[in-house]
């Protein structure tokens, strides 16, 4: 059963967390988020907050410190198909208690239905903090273009 490789991505100060369900093969790989190149996540983000494109994994964590975004998983481990969510059973979901405990987070939101779903079930019972549900940056999510993305994605201006 895949175990999560990577750690959370939590810079001081942090008031968003941004929860995806579990890598993808290749996130897993490269021990990074959101590593699939047809992954919409890296190009999305700076679209938003009108900067150019991280390249490297050290400009996406100052990307991500800049604007006082946590990155981490609903879940710790799980049984999966590839990089299926559809395909996910036996979930063990991480404890996002610490960072909460630590930085004043206003706002959670999930990429993806299958993060939301997952974070529903097992974390907000448990946190008593309800997620907004942001459509999915994988590219399985064809249907969505990167400008419908970004039109929903907004909504984490708002905290800001």
């Amino acid at each position: 059963m895949p175990i999560h490789p990577i750690a959370p991505l939590v810079p001081e100060g942090a008031c968003i967390l941004i929860l995806g369900s579990f890598p993808s093969v290749k996130s897993r790989e490269d021990g990074f988020y959101y590593a699939h190149p047809q992954n919409r996540f890296w190009r999305l983000l700076p679209r938003l907050f009108k900067e150019e494109e991280p390249g490297s994994r050290e400009e996406k964590i100052q990307f991500l410190q800049r604007h006082k975004i946590a990155l981490w998983d609903v879940i710790a481990s799980c049984e999966i198909h590839g990089s299926s969510d559809a395909s996910i059973t036996n979930v063990v979901s991480n404890d996002l208690t610490p960072i909460l405990q630590k930085e004043k987070i206003k706002a959670v939101f999930c990429n993806g239905k299958a993060s939301w779903n997952l974070y529903k079930k097992y974390q907000e019972p448990v946190l008593h903090l309800s997620a907004t549900a942001l459509p999915s940056t994988s590219p399985a999510n064809a249907s969505f273009t990167l400008e419908r993305l970004q039109e929903a994605w907004k909504a984490i201006l708002a905290i800001l």
